[in-house]
């Protein structure tokens, strides 16, 4: 099941379409893929592994099925698009509901790889995943040790007598956290170097955060960008050069800054900046935001916004 081809480090010739595909057709589509460049296997009734046997750097990614078909670049595993520019191995794990990935055949599939030895023929490995996703990105790489570990605004569990204060996610209590691959802080102590992204405005996704506080650990703090971390950074297009980075362990707080300096040409984050100025009912801040914008480029809301600053700035009769 395991057993490696020979690898490339160049830019890979692989090739898959995904596009336009009812999920049914997708998920049968992506099987023939994944047999025609490494394997698929189904893991019980809620998860699936598809594994393209590319390079000697391996990238695992945890995500719904929902996702990688409707909201992903081209309708398919976010790792796909490494194999095909970077020429990677890619094991995509995959959930059909939001199972956060608790399931004992996934316990037993990555207690098949640890066995057989799977990661050890990868000269890197990087764990991925966003919010449920990153909850299983640091649970399981515990079944690699050494490796890198990418996770955006993670959980570091759901069972209520540790995060009690979160309740979110109330249909998730009857799920054990307490098992195999379970309270996700502890799983990241052999990685080589954990990063957790979050907004620390968010107070439950900071306070899941400040339980990976650990040696190993580099915070990344995105103010302002909520719950739809990668949906953002995608859209400004960091989120792939930042798991590049990651794969290689030089995500560093200050490279992702100089990454970050994007955000300032990025409309949906200046358009939420300005929504949250406005809330807090700090025109200062609002006009800020609107002349900035303003500089570069001429946009009706940022300029409708800063004429009726002006407006209410006037003095009374002019």
């Amino acid at each position: 099941m395991t057993g490696k081809s020979v690898m490339k480090d160049a830019a890979s010739k692989f090739d898959a379409d995904l596009t336009d595909l009812g999920q049914d057709e997708w998920l049968a589509q992506l099987e023939d893929v994944a047999e025609e460049y490494g394997y698929f296997e189904n893991l019980g009734p809620d998860h699936m592994a598809a594994f393209i046997d590319e390079g000697t750097k391996l990238l695992v990614t945890f995500e719904t099925v929902n996702t990688a078909h409707k909201l992903n670049h081209d309708e398919e595993p976010i790792g796909f698009t490494f194999v095909r520019e970077e020429g990677w191995s890619h094991l995509a794990i995959l959930a059909t509901k939001n199972s956060w990935f608790r399931d004992r055949y996934v316990y037993g599939y990555f207690d098949r790889l640890v066995d057989d030895g799977f990661f050890e023929d990868f000269d890197s490995v990087l764990f991925y995943g966003a919010g449920m996703g990153g909850y299983a990105a640091a649970a399981y790489s515990v079944a690699a040790p050494g490796a890198q570990v990418l996770a955006l605004r993670p959980f570091a569990t759901l069972d209520p007598r540790v995060t009690e204060w979160d309740d979110r996610f109330r249909k998730m209590r009857r799920t054990s956290f307490t098992d195999r691959y379970g309270y996700a802080p502890d799983m990241i102590d052999a990685v080589d170097r954990a990063t957790i992204v979050y907004d620390p405005r968010q107070q439950l996704d900071a306070m899941h955060a400040a339980m990976f506080t650990k040696s190993n650990v580099t915070k990344l703090r995105v103010p302002n960008l909520g719950d739809t971390i990668e949906r953002d950074l995608a859209g400004m297009h960091l989120l792939a050069p930042m798991i590049v980075a990651a794969m290689d362990g030089k995500l560093t707080a200050a490279a992702f800054a100089r990454l970050y300096r994007k955000r300032q040409s990025h409309l949906p984050y200046l358009r939420a900046l300005l929504h949250i100025t406005e809330n807090r009912a700090r025109p200062d801040l609002t006009r800020r935001v609107c002349e900035f914008v303003l500089r570069e480029r001429q946009r009706p809301l940022f300029r409708r916004k800063l004429e009726e600053l002006d407006a209410l700035a006037a003095p009374v009769g002019e």
